[in-house]
């Protein structure tokens, strides 16, 4: 997401809930790629009725009707009917790719909403980050979560970091790889020393 959009969640406590987010066109034949925001990518192939929010009109939802879709580089890439070039795909980009929230899927225990995490405390192995800001989505890769610690981390939401989602008390123990956290932070005197070994 190179325009500086952030995805607003406000719609998740309506009746709406975003499950992609369209970042390109792609092709010549109208399609566009989308971020996905959902656990349930194949639940795709059920969905014929979509909508799309466009965050810089108004907020402006339009229904559309889904002909087909594949999955790419991590993303989705989505077709539309009656999007059939690339100037008509471009009016997509931006847009938040929505469901009913009748329409979502039951989820297991083991999986969650984006929507859901903000507000959050993160935990590393017991040891308390912050609270999760906000979720930044990148091109094909997991979520991040903004967490506001002692300063702000960019955290993966990525499976093999999470040990235990709990909703219900606002919060996320996760196991983070050593080092990640300071990934960001200026180099000590003797890291320098180091990396110029």
């Amino acid at each position: 997401m190179h325009h500086g959009q952030v995805p607003s969640y406000e719609s998740a406590a309506g009746e709406f809930v975003t499950i992609a987010l369209v970042t390109k066109t792609q092709g010549r034949n109208g399609e566009v790629a989308a971020a996905l925001f959902t656990h349930f990518p194949e639940r795709f192939s059920e969905r014929r009725r979509l909508f799309a929010l466009n965050q810089a009109s108004n907020r402006l939802r339009r229904e559309l009707e889904l002909e087909n879709h594949w999955f790419h580089k991590g993303g989705v890439v989505l077709k539309f009917v009656g999007f059939d070039s690339i100037s008509e795909a471009e009016s997509l980009i931006g847009c938040e790719i929505q469901i009913p929230l009748a329409e979502r899927a039951a989820l297991p225990d083991d999986s969650v909403f984006v929507s859901d995490l903000v507000g959050c405390t993160v935990t590393d192995s017991g040891r308390e980050i912050g609270r999760i800001k906000d979720v930044s989505f990148g091109a094909g890769e997991a979520p991040l979560l903004v967490v506001e610690g002692e300063k702000e981390y960019l955290i993966p939401f990525a499976a093999a970091y999470i040990e235990r989602i709990r909703t219900s008390d606002k919060r996320l123990e996760m196991r983070l790889p050593e080092g990640m956290l300071e990934l960001d932070a200026p180099l000590t005197q003797e890291e320098k020393e180091q990396q110029k070994g």
